[in-house]
């Protein structure tokens, strides 16, 4: 049971949706042992609260405007700042909960969470651990064993998206049509996918990349 002699595990909130924040700080002030000092709409309004704010930890949106989530674990990870982070989001693609561990996340929910899950969470990355639900880690496990694309791979990969043939895409780069094949071969291999169509659908499933209207 918390002792209300103890220091309560201090929590800034960083979403741009004021039903969210207002839902998290009604649900987390219930709790013993902790405590919302703050929330922020933005990432650059996160890192200002977090020089004058003590935050033991932030539970962190993942897709904002300007500043993205994994932004603003990597600006903190530069500044040296030791607030840790839970990653509570609506999107579960394997790229982006490998981006956010990469980044420096401790933890990653879905904001359809528990209660119960999300109090645990807390506790459990406040206290120096992990925490990742049996899907997720599952997921981050599979990502985790392949190989990364390359910045080129990924551009060439937006363009077979959008539907481009291999000289379009070696005219827009400004590459070869033989360098172009090249790279749409490593990526059907790293991908582990059959053809290219089968690639960019990959991708977008897996968040690699943006799905093109």
């Amino acid at each position: 049971m918390f002792d209300q002699r103890d220091t309560p595990i201090r929590i800034l909130i960083v979403d741009d949706h004021p039903v969210v924040v207002a839902g998290l700080t009604s649900m987390l002030g219930t709790q013993a042992g902790i405590e919302v000092v703050g929330s922020a709409s933005s990432g650059e309004e996160a890192l200002e609260l977090l020089r004058t704010t003590a935050a033991d930890l932030l539970l962190l949106d993942l897709r904002m405007p300007g500043m993205s989530g994994i932004d603003i674990l990597l600006a903190m990870r530069r500044r040296k700042l030791n607030t840790r982070a839970i990653i509570l989001t609506s999107y579960e693609a394997d790229e982006d909960i490998y981006r956010a561990v990469q980044a420096g996340a401790q933890g990653y929910l879905l904001k359809d969470a528990r209660q119960t899950e999300m109090i645990e969470a807390i506790r459990a990355v406040h206290g120096g651990r992990k925490y990742f639900p049996r899907d997720i880690a599952a997921r981050l496990a599979e990502r985790m064993t392949r190989t990364d694309l390359t910045a080129r791979e990924i551009e060439v990969l937006n363009m077979l998206a959008r539907g481009l043939t291999n000289k379009e895409i070696g005219s827009a780069l400004e590459i070869s049509g033989n360098t172009v094949r090249n790279h749409v071969n490593s990526i059907i291999e790293k991908l582990e996918v059959s053809d290219r169509t089968e690639a960019a659908t990959t991708a977008i499933l897996r968040g690699i990349i943006a799905a093109h209207g």
